[in-house]
């Protein structure tokens, strides 16, 4: 049986984040809170608007659609 991807806040947020760049999310991970093209440089933007709970990604060159 063929599974269907839902979308969800998280996925929709990543679709939505620059490409082949460290992106932050917030805690719950439904919005984008930060980008940079290095860790260090969301890191630093975190630091800087004292976002203490977010989760640092990195996000793909490209997007590919697969089935399992």
């Amino acid at each position: 049986m063929a599974g269907i991807l839902k979308n969800t806040a998280r996925s929709e947020a990543l679709r939505a984040a620059p490409l082949d760049s460290w992106v932050a999310l917030t805690e719950d991970e439904t919005r984008v809170i930060a980008t940079g093209a290095t860790y260090g440089e969301v890191s630093k933007r975190l630091d800087e608007a004292e976002v203490t709970d977010s989760i640092i990604i990195k996000t793909p060159k490209s997007w590919l659609r697969f089935a399992i």
